[in-house]
């Protein structure tokens, strides 16, 4: 079954269990839309959420001290795509963004996207030139993205002087 990746455990907090987690998210409120999260294929049902300085911490059913939670520090979180809440209109999971085929506003392949950097700002997509050249950023901003089609796998974009260059 197809999961998505939430978070990384960063560490435990105080001695009732708790975890400190680093979502991989721009909106880190979406722990409390959810059931459950999975680590390492362990489904762990959430009893608690709260945030302290732009990290998630959870209370998840079963551990219930410090030796408990430290077990799974450095992991990654997941949920099963199926039960992920609804995303905002023009907003996408990383996962499906990768691999997209980059086309300029004449459908000119410009490369493929091999990363998403998650920014403060906005976000940038790491291109991968058709012709192997070095690779490109462009920032996820409607003045630069003109069409993301996940269906026909690809992404329609407006370039101006130098944005490939830089």
């Amino acid at each position: 079954m197809e999961t998505l990746r939430l978070g990384k455990v960063t560490n435990s907090v105080g001695l009732k269990g708790e975890i400190r987690v680093y979502p991989y998210t721009d909106y880190k409120e979406k722990f409390e839309e959810i059931e459950y999260v999975l680590i390492d294929n362990e489904k762990l049902l959430i009893e608690g959420v709260r945030y302290i300085k732009g990290l998630a911490i959870l209370k998840l059913n079963g551990i219930d001290n410090r030796t408990d939670a430290e077990r799974f520090k450095d992991k990654d979180l997941f949920i099963y795509r199926k039960d992920a809440p609804p995303l905002p209109e023009d907003t996408y999971y990383v996962k499906d963004l990768i691999g997209l085929c980059v086309e300029d506003e004449d459908g000119k392949k410009l490369g493929n996207i091999i990363d998403v950097i998650i920014g403060s700002a906005q976000d940038l997509y790491v291109v991968e030139p058709t012709d192997g050249g070095k690779a490109f950023m462009i920032p996820a901003v409607g003045e630069f993205i003109l069409l993301i089609d996940l269906d026909k796998q690809i992404m329609k974009v407006h370039l101006i002087e130098g944005l490939i260059t830089l």
